[in-house]
């Protein structure tokens, strides 16, 4: 077999993905880059969410357990709204744990022990930071045109306004 051919035989076709959008190629990179941020955000508070729902401990821990219950099915909801957004485009999306690790903003927290205002005070804090990622990634899609994802974003800017309403109100009342 001649070299040229062997090397060929290697080497796996790249397969052009066309884009399934009128978004221009360049949008699509921007738009799937603050989508695949925002999922290992929205990832990244889940966790933590079901983290805290699962070491809450206290007087309220029956009204916290099931609210923080409550809150992590809804950002575990917008998981799937937020890759399945990303490829609908022709963009990628989180592949792993690791991945994940390397897109967020949001951070860890892997203390053994955190008191119940301060497990709600963080969430607090993280949802807010969320809001002003999806603003961010709103502007983003704007910029675009891209009147779908931005469209989902308003719903979930609603949402976690909501979850850092009702942590805020029993943080303040702590």
């Amino acid at each position: 077999m001649p070299k040229e051919t062997a090397t060929q035989a290697k080497e796996k076709p790249q397969a052009m993905h066309e884009i399934p959008t009128d978004l221009n190629r360049e949008g699509v990179a921007e738009i799937t880059t603050a989508l695949r941020r925002l999922l290992a955000d929205t990832f990244a508070l889940y966790l933590k969410t079901k983290n805290f729902h699962w070491h809450m401990t206290g007087q309220h821990f029956r009204d916290y357990h099931l609210m923080l219950d409550e809150h992590s099915e809804q950002i575990f909801a917008m998981t799937d709204d937020i890759a399945e957004r990303a490829r609908k485009i022709g963009g990628p999306t989180l592949r792993s744990i690791s991945d994940i690790s390397r897109h967020q903003r949001l951070k860890d927290n892997n203390d053994e022990s955190v008191d119940p205002k301060e497990m709600l005070a963080e969430l607090s804090a993280d949802n807010q930071g969320l809001t002003r990622y999806f603003r961010s990634a709103h502007e983003t899609c704007e910029k675009y045109n891209d009147v779908a994802t931005s469209s989902m974003i308003e719903v979930w800017i609603d949402q976690t306004e909501r979850r850092t309403w009702f942590l805020s109100e029993i943080v303040q009342g702590l």
